[in-house]
């Protein structure tokens, strides 16, 4: 009778033991969630040199780790050459465009002025600069953080590095932690989910470019100023979807309405026509080979992980979507609800890149 009790309660203590550990660990993994955006942040930089390695690899016969360092100082001269060509002239226009927007400013409030409408629609604007003003109390732990996440920077980039001259080695480092009957699921849907974050960085990347240069051209026939450095933003801001174009827009059409309505009409016309370009043909001609993601859902995973892990959570959100995207189609869509059909399609489509 009393050995009965001892092996009940001994059960009930190893369960209820295991159950604290795995409550703690999973604290512990919340609790170092920016860390796991920081390992996230140098897979993408390892994606992007092994990217650019791999022609080295699969023709010229280099090895890993030499094919990476010349990747690597191959985009460093690029940035190095874009900036020679290019980098003056943005510099001044971006200087220039500091310079205008608060001038811009300036001329639309009088322009509100004159109407009863406009003068009551920048009293709510007044009142929510005033209700902001609390922010520059905030410099010094803005600057702070700054400074570390330059230093976060310089960590992603250099484990970027080392992932990507051995990332065999760190896939099978994680699929040693699954039961021998799941490894090589594992191994396959870390394979599949890793080519479909790099279709999708190629595929932004020359989204990227193309949105700029159009914005920056049609900007410049609009005689809109610093055309360049708002074709620059715009860009840059196609890499965070449908936020992103969205608040780029905002400097151009400040500076067009200050212009004339004729060229804030104008500019209106082209961040609206470049942005329906851009979804409609650009997007689904250069990501084709990546599982279709609903625009709602990227939406809504921007607004969640901005809010669950802030500005860094916003500019990883969709390429984290696309890995998510990958490993749910294919482990719970395609394994456990059995829809193989599902798992098949999103394979098919990342295979085909």
């Amino acid at each position: 009778m009393f050995f009965k009790r001892d092996k009940i309660d001994t059960a009930f203590l190893q369960k209820t033991l295991f159950l604290l550990m795995v409550i703690a660990l999973s604290l512990l993994a919340v609790k170092l969630i920016s860390l796991w955006l920081l390992v996230f942040g140098a897979i993408v930089v390892a994606t992007v040199l092994r990217a650019t390695a791999e022609p080295f690899i699969k023709y010229l016969k280099f090895k890993e780790s030499w094919a990476v360092l010349l990747g690597l100082v191959i985009l460093i001269l690029l940035i190095v050459a874009a900036g020679f060509f290019f980098g003056r002239e943005i510099v001044l226009q971006t200087n220039t465009l500091s310079e205008q927007l608060p001038v811009a400013w300036e001329r639309i409030q009088t322009q509100l002025r004159a109407s009863d409408i406009g003068a009551m629609i920048l009293d709510q604007v007044n009142q929510l600069g005033q209700k902001a003003s609390g922010v520059l109390s905030l410099v010094p732990k803005i600057a702070g953080e700054i400074a570390s996440s330059i230093a976060n920077l310089v960590v992603v980039i250099v484990a970027g590095i080392f992932i990507a001259m051995q990332p065999l080695s760190y896939r099978d480092g994680i699929v040693r932690l699954f039961p021998k009957s799941q490894k090589e699921r594992v191994r396959e849907g870390l394979n599949l989910s890793g080519k479909a974050l790099r279709l999708w960085l190629l595929g932004q990347l020359f989204s990227m470019v193309l949105v700029g240069s159009l914005t920056a051209l049609g900007l410049t026939l609009a005689g809109v100023p610093s055309a360049g450095a708002l074709g620059l933003m715009s860009g840059l801001a196609q890499f965070v979807p449908i936020v992103g174009p969205v608040v780029s827009a905002g400097p151009g059409l400040l500076l067009a309405a200050s212009e004339s309505s004729t060229t804030f009409i104008a500019a209106l016309v082209i961040y609206i026509g470049v942005s329906q370009l851009e979804s409609n043909v650009i997007t689904p001609m250069v990501q084709k080979h990546v599982a279709s993601i609903p625009t709602v859902i990227t939406l809504f995973a921007v607004l969640g992980f901005g809010a669950l892990l802030g500005p860094l959570g916003v500019l990883f959100a969709t390429p984290l979507t696309v890995v998510l995207h990958t490993l749910v189609m294919k482990f719970y869509i395609g394994e456990v609800l059995g829809d193989h059909g599902a798992e098949a399609q999103v394979a098919g489509e990342v295979g085909k890149g």
